[in-house]
C-alpha cells in the first residue's frame, strides 16, 4: 500500500464498497416490470453519465471549502460562511424558476446548461484567485464580495442539476424501482462529496489554489460534450416505448398545468409541506456537519487525523452505505414508502447529535459525525431524489424537486449564516472549548426532523384515473397499515 498513489489509496475502499453493493443488488429479488435487457442497457447509458455529471457538479460547488481554507489569512470562517450563504440563498430561490423551466425544456437540456454554466463560473473564480495570489490584485468589492457574486451565479446554474437528474429519471424508472434509485442518487451525492473534499484537498496540496476551480471546470466541460450525445429525456427518444410509471402523474391525460398552478397545488398538499420541513432540517444538518467538521479539525490542529485527512472518502463510504440501506429497505420492507426510512435515519441522527455533546473532546467525535452523515445522505436521497418523483410525477418532477431542494438549501443557508457567526476563527479556533456551540446547534434540528418524519410514515402517491385529476392531491394512508397519516 505504501507504493500506491495517495489518490488510489483513498479511492480503493470506495471501489470495493461499490463492488460489494453491486453484488448485493444483483442477488436481491427483482421487480419484474417487463423491461427488456436492451432497455435496461440503454437506461444505464442514460443515467450513469447524467449521475456522474451531477457528482462533478458537487465538486464544482463544495470546492469552495478547500479553496477558502487554502487561502489562509485572506479568508476567515465568517468569510466562508458569507460566501457560502449567498450561494445557497440563490440556489434555493432559483428552484422557483428552474423547476418549471426543467419541466418545460426537459432534463437533458437543463443538465447541459447546468454543467456549462458552472464550468464557466469556476473558471472565473479561478482567475480571480489566480490574480489575487500572483499579482496581489484586490478585486472590486474585495475578495469576499467578488467570490460571493461569482459563487452565487455558479449556484444558480448548479440548481438545475438535481432538478435535471430527477426529471430525466422520472420517465425511465417505475415507482417500484425508485427506492433503489434513491440509493443510487445517494451514491452520486457521496461520490461528489468525495471529489469535492479529498480531490480538492489533493489539488491544493499539489498545485496553486486556483487549480481547485480550474480542474472541476474542465471535467464539467467534458461532460457537457458527453451528455449532449448520450442523454435523452424519455425512452421513446431512444426508440424504446414509454411506460406508465405509476406515480402521481399516472393516468393524467389533460393539458399541462401552468407552473404556478402546479406549485400552488403542491404547496396545498400536507405531505409535500411536511417533506419540505424535513428537508430544511436535512440541509441544515448535512452542511452543519460536512462544512464545519473539517474547519474544526484544522483549527484545533487535528487536520492530519485519520477522519479529517480522509474526510471525503469516509463521507463517500458513509453516504453510499446510507443511501443504499435507505433505498433497499424502502422498496423491499416498507412497500416503496419513503417516510419510515426517513424516520429511522433521523432517529440515528438524533442519537448522534446528542452524543456529540459529550464527545467533543474525544477522538470518537469524528466517527460520530461520519455516522450522522450516513443518515442524512440517506434521507436526502429518499426525499429529494425519490419522493420528489413520486409526489410530483414525471410530468411535474421539476417543480417537485425544485421546491424540495429549495427547502434543503434554505436550511443550508440558515446554518451557514448561523454557524459562521457562532463558531470561532483564527487563534480562538485552536481551543476545542470554543467549539462547544457546534454540537449544541445540531440537536434541535435533528429532533425536529425525527418528529416530522413520523408524520409521513404512511404517505404514498396515488395514480390518477381521471383525466382532470389533481396531480398533487394528499395521499390517504392504507387502512391496513399503522402509523401517523401524512
Amino acid at each position: 500500500m505504501s507504493s500506491m498513489p495517495a489518490w488510489l489509496q483513498q479511492l480503493l475502499p470506495i471501489l470495493i464498497l461499490l463492488a460489494a453493493i453491486s453484488l448485493v443488488i444483483a442477488r436481491l429479488p427483482k421487480v419484474e416490470l417487463g423491461h427488456t435487457e436492451a432497455f435496461k442497457r440503454r437506461r444505464f447509458l442514460n443515467w450513469f453519465p447524467l449521475g456522474m455529471t451531477y457528482a462533478f457538479l458537487y465538486m464544482g460547488r463544495y470546492n469552495l471549502n478547500e479553496a477558502t481554507s487554502a487561502l489562509g489569512s485572506r479568508t476567515s470562517n465568517a468569510d466562508f460562511g458569507t460566501i457560502f450563504a449567498w450561494g445557497t440563498i440563490v440556489y434555493g430561490v432559483a428552484f422557483l424558476l428552474n423547476g418549471p423551466l426543467t419541466d418545460r425544456w426537459g432534463g437533458r437540456r437543463t443538465i447541459l446548461i447546468s454543467a456549462a454554466g458552472s464550468s464557466v463560473c469556476n473558471v472565473l473564480m479561478g482567475l480571480v484567485v489566480h490574480a489575487v495570489l500572483t499579482q496581489d490584485w484586490q478585486p472590486p468589492g474585495g475578495l469576499v464580495g467578488t467570490l460571493s457574486v461569482l459563487y452565487a451565479v455558479n449556484m444558480y446554474f448548479q440548481s438545475f442539476g438535481a432538478v435535471s437528474i430527477v426529471k430525466v429519471n422520472a420517465a425511465w424508472f417505475h415507482l417500484r424501482e425508485r427506492g433503489t434509485l434513491g440509493g443510487v442518487f445517494g451514491i452520486l451525492i457521496s461520490l461528489g462529496v468525495y471529489f469535492a473534499y479529498d480531490w480538492s484537498r489533493m489539488i491544493t496540496r499539489a498545485a496553486p489554489t486556483y487549480w481547485v476551480f480550474f480542474i472541476p471546470a474542465a471535467i464539467l466541460a467534458a461532460f457537457v460534450v458527453l451528455d449532449f450525445f448520450i442523454i435523452r429525456d424519455t425512452p421513446s427518444d431512444t426508440g424504446h416505448p414509454d411506460f406508465d410509471t405509476a406515480d402521481a402523474s399516472s393516468g393524467e391525460t389533460g393539458p399541462r398545468l401552468g407552473a404556478f398552478e402546479v406549485l400552488g397545488k403542491m404547496l396545498r398538499n400536507p405531505v409535500i409541506i411536511v417533506i419540505l420541513l424535513i428537508e430544511f432540517c436535512s440541509g441544515y444538518m448535512r452542511n452543519a456537519i460536512m462544512q464545519w467538521y473539517p474547519k474544526l479539525a484544522k483549527g484545533i490542529g487535528m487536520g492530519d487525523s485519520f477522519v479529517a485527512s480522509n474526510w471525503g472518502m469516509l463521507l463517500c463510504v458513509a453516504g453510499i452505505t446510507g443511501g443504499m440501506f435507505a433505498g433497499i429497505i424502502s422498496d423491499k420492507i416498507f412497500d416503496s414508502r419513503r417516510g419510515p426510512v426517513s424516520a429511522v435515519l433521523y432517529g440515528g441522527m438524533t442519537l448522534g447529535a446528542v452524543a456529540t455533546l459529550f464527545l467533543l473532546n474525544t477522538p470518537l467525535l469524528g466517527w460520530t459525525v461520519i455516522f450522522m452523515s450516513l443518515c442524512v445522505i440517506g434521507v436526502h436521497g429518499m426525499l429529494s431524489g425519490t419522493a420528489s418523483m413520486d409526489f410530483g410525477g414525471k410530468k411535474n418532477a421539476g417543480v417537485a424537486v425544485g421546491i424540495i431542494d429549495g427547502a434543503v438549501y434554505a436550511g443550508t443557508a440558515f446554518q451557514s449564516v448561523l454557524l459562521g457567526r457562532l463558531l470561532p476563527s483564527g487563534a480562538a479556533a485552536k481551543d476545542i472549548n470554543n467549539w462547544s456551540n457546534w454540537p449544541i446547534a445540531l440537536v434541535p434540528l435533528a429532533v425536529a426532523g425525527l418528529v416530522l418524519a413520523t408524520r409521513v410514515w404512511n404517505a404514498k402517491p396515488q395514480a390518477k384515473k381521471e383525466a382532470v385529476a389533481d396531480p398533487t392531491a394528499p395521499v390517504a394512508a392504507p387502512a391496513r397499515r399503522t402509523g401517523t397519516e401524512g
